[in-house]
């Protein structure tokens, strides 16, 4: 079982890049922080030029393109999310990575989402965000003791009192409660 659940999460990182291809996003969204600043058809907010622009690769800054698909991620468009977040130059980005990932989990995709989480991590291994939202796909295969893992290193990093340590503990709890 364990050999078989490690082969499915290689495989999934193996295809990870094949899920990255840049396309033009199909929705409205996107904030700059501070202001929230909403584009229409599929246009995101430039943080640079202060206006909405088509988000294309290189014509947008990387902070404009996480602020955008973070928020198309939160409001649940998560496919919309991943065509706005793989436009962003800077592809070692763990913000960006944590969004593909959690994009791709709550997409149904949850081994491809684990892969964006270990990107993520080996860039910022002290992301605790990151350990919080794969503990979450650990625990959606079935993987209590992964999902643990990650709350003892997000306990490590932040202690038990910050919230992802919370948001994290409280998901394991629910799972066994069933």
């Amino acid at each position: 079982m364990q050999s078989r659940y490690l082969m499915l999460v290689a495989g999934a990182f193996v295809a990870l890049p094949l899920f990255a291809v840049p396309v033009f996003s199909a929705d409205s969204g996107g904030s700059s922080s501070g202001d929230e600043v909403k584009c229409n058809n599929g246009e995101v907010y430039n943080k640079k030029t202060k206006k909405c622009e088509p988000p294309k690769a290189g014509m947008i800054d990387d902070d404009s393109l996480y602020s955008a698909g973070r928020a198309l991620a939160m409001d649940g468009k998560y496919d919309e999310a991943i065509k706005v977040l793989t436009l962003a130059s800077d592809k070692t980005d763990p913000r960006i990575l944590n969004y593909l990932g959690y994009s791709h989990r709550k997409a149904g995709r949850v081994l491809v989402g684990l892969g964006y989480y270990q990107e993520a991590l080996r860039n910022n291994p002290d992301y605790t965000l990151v350990r919080e939202y794969m503990g979450e796909a650990h625990l959606m295969l079935g993987d209590v003791a992964a999902a643990r893992v990650q709350l003892s290193e997000i306990e490590k990093r932040c202690g038990k009192g910050c919230r992802e340590y919370g948001m994290l503990e409280e998901h394991i709890e629910s799972y066994l409660r069933g």
